[in-house]
């Protein structure tokens, strides 16, 4: 579709920017997000407002951007102009144009109604076929419909399109999909600065300054190298004044083993190191067929059954009747259902009566194991108590649609989770009972309901209830219980989460404590969805960033016929996994969530002497600078 000159001028950045629309605090993180860490050039569509909502609006990106400062995630001089606003209250065609959606590099539709978004999205691709596409859905299903359609929709209308562009252009994802992986990696490992690949948590970790005689532990590979003033407390972290040496993204074997005296960042998986559990109380689904009955019960039963076959055996004996015949008779005379033995000899009298007296016996016991089978039933559909002596689990406040991701997330680690929800109809509730998952019923600010969920032994407390009020009240009480106790916990507005933070922070120095935000945890994963599929996420190293993608080998001369080591550019780039799955097995996607009955498809250990063909995908760790010479885009001010 053509577009006048009056359509062009409301967007002052020229091509190939972001646009991002959206009517909540997740669009101007995501806004603060590509401008602070990739550097991107960002037109905003938000809902127009008075004077007061505008600098309102405007005080808020500068927070974000302050809080992304703060994580070390910026580079002086090198951030692109404030987002650029169109305001509208809604993303309409005309909206869309003056934003330069036609000319642009993505579009994140971020608004709270799926009807919103779904209109939208149709308008931009038919605006621009070759858009790449990030629409926040809350209906998973109708999410993935939509994400086929407009790929196809894609292909249909810009057929002299590279397909292998269009095919990635549309990725759709929701709040409680992106937020659970940082949510479970900080009840893990008490960090929400993760990258997920393949269905594995990477977060980057800080080793400090080895003593002498002391071997480092190298984790995956090492990312960086700090400043050397960061272990000096007269030091200002990162300064490169007065002869400090920086922070070394990507160093080489050489410099790590010549940095004596500075710390280091080391690239390891999230794992789970407390106590493990049986595979029966981690995946107990039904109940097993030796739980049906009761111990006393089993023993009765074998009981009656070695009498019946010391009756048969003796009717054999005794009566010279065959086996079989004997067998016959005998449960005849258990069930009282043979004729009684009048006539018989005195033996067959005897033998007659003593299988009676077995069979009076086995009555009571077919009716006890009925019962006690019925109970066992009962009780396997029921939710699980915690059982006694559980310790180092994690507690789960809130089982609604956040809760119910992070469950599922810290299932597939293996971590033992007792969750506390108020409703018995609430979302997660099935789930958990399928998984066998003990769950306390009760309202957390209720004496006694932590306590039930075993808080004193606990490693950690996860607060995701959908009130601030709920998560604040479930954490103090806890502190109570335990003063040392790992908390993370969610709230909606990050001026009241930084507040928490820092309270709690003053009352509990030796304990960890972690208040975020769903939009706070959502934006890095819509961030890396709006720079293409490819990107799975960006850590940040003091004042750098370090990205990590997923690149095909075909193409790029710096991988294509080397070996790994040969491939490792330092400072630049480092080969980290090799994609072991056929070009057509692959998953487009690495960063989203695992379906169930997925395997990994990604090997880390990866052999140096491994030569990169042309039909791999590696994934790779990499500076600004380094991502943008790959991806053919040299950025004057990339890092």
């Amino acid at each position: 579709m053509a577009t006048s000159p009056q359509q062009r001028t409301g967007d002052p950045q020229g091509s190939g920017h972001m646009v991002v629309c959206g009517d909540d605090g997740l669009a101007l993180r995501l806004a603060a997000e590509l401008r602070e860490v990739y550097r991107q050039r960002v037109v905003l569509v938000a809902p127009s407002g008075g004077r007061g909502e505008e600098t309102e609006r405007a005080a808020l990106l500068s927070q974000a951007a302050r809080i992304l400062r703060r994580s070390g995630a910026t580079v002086p001089g090198d951030t692109p102009p404030p987002p650029h606003d169109v305001p509208s209250s809604s993303p309409s065609e005309a909206t869309l144009l003056r934003a330069g959606v036609d000319r642009a590099a993505a579009l994140a539709l971020l608004y709270e109604d799926d009807e919103v978004n779904l209109r939208a999205a149709l308008a931009a691709r038919r605006l621009s076929p070759g858009l790449r596409l990030v629409v926040r859905m809350y209906n998973r299903k109708l999410g993935q419909h939509l994400e086929e359609l407009l790929d196809q929709a894609a292909l249909l209308t810009a057929p002299g399109t590279d397909r292998a562009v269009l095919e990635a252009s549309t990725t759709v994802l929701s709040d409680a999909d992106t937020a659970a992986p940082a949510l479970a990696a900080t009840a893990v490992a008490g960090s929400s600065k993760v990258v997920q690949a393949d269905g594995v948590l990477l977060r980057a970790a800080e080793r400090t300054p080895p003593g002498r005689g002391e071997v480092p532990d190298p984790g995956l590979c090492t990312l960086a190298l700090l400043s050397s003033t960061t272990t000096d407390p007269a030091g200002v972290e990162g300064s490169e004044a007065s002869g400090a040496l920086g922070p070394l993204l990507l160093p080489d074997d050489r410099a790590v083993a010549g940095s004596t005296g500075r710390g280091s960042v080391v690239l390891e998986t999230v794992r789970y190191a407390g106590p493990s559990l049986s595979p029966r109380r981690l995946a107990r689904r039904g109940a097993p067929l030796r739980e049906l009955f009761s111990r006393r019960l089993r023993g009765a039963l074998a009981g009656i059954v070695a009498s019946v076959l010391i009756l048969t055996l003796t009717t054999t004996l005794l009566t010279d009747a065959d086996p079989v015949h004997a067998a016959y008779v005998t449960l005849l005379d258990l069930f009282s259902i043979n004729d009684p033995a009048i006539d018989a000899p005195v033996t067959h009298q005897v033998l007659q009566l003593l299988t009676g007296l077995v069979g009076l016996a086995l009555l009571p016991l077919l009716v006890a194991g009925a019962l006690e089978a019925l109970g066992t039933f009962r009780a396997a559909g029921a939710l699980r108590r915690p059982p006694r002596g559980l310790s180092g689990h994690v507690v789960l406040l809130g089982l609604g649609k956040i809760g119910t991701r992070v469950l599922t997330r810290l299932r597939d680690l293996d971590i033992p989770v007792v969750c506390v929800e108020e409703d018995p109809d609430a979302r997660g509730i099935p789930l958990a009972r399928s998984l066998g998952i003990p769950v306390v019923l009760g309202d957390v600010t209720e004496d006694g309901v932590l306590e039930a969920a075993k808080i004193h032994r606990a490693h950690a407390l996860l607060a995701l209830t959908s009130s601030d009020t709920t998560n604040l009240e479930g954490t103090l009480s806890a502190r109570t219980v335990k003063p040392d106790l790992r908390v993370a916990l969610r709230l909606y507005d990050d001026d009241f989460a930084t507040a928490v933070h820092r309270t709690l922070r003053t009352a509990h120095p030796d304990a960890l404590t972690r208040s975020r935000s769903v939009s706070h945890l959502a934006a890095p994963a819509f961030a890396g969805a709006m720079m293409g599929r490819q990107v799975l996420g960006a850590i940040p190293v003091e004042r750098k960033v370090l990205l990590f993608a997923a690149l095909l080998v075909a193409g790029h001369p710096q991988f294509e016929g080397r070996t790994v080591a040969d491939a490792f550019r330092p400072g630049a780039w480092r080969v980290l996994a090799l994609d072991t799955a056929s070009p057509g097995a692959r998953r487009p996607d690495l960063a989203s969530s695992h379906q169930e009955g997925d395997e990994p498809q990604l090997l880390w250990d990866l052999h140096p002497g491994y030569v990169l063909r042309s039909q791999d995908r590696v994934v790779i760790a990499a500076t600004r600078r380094g991502l943008a010479e790959l991806r053919g885009r040299h950025a004057a001010g990339a890092r």
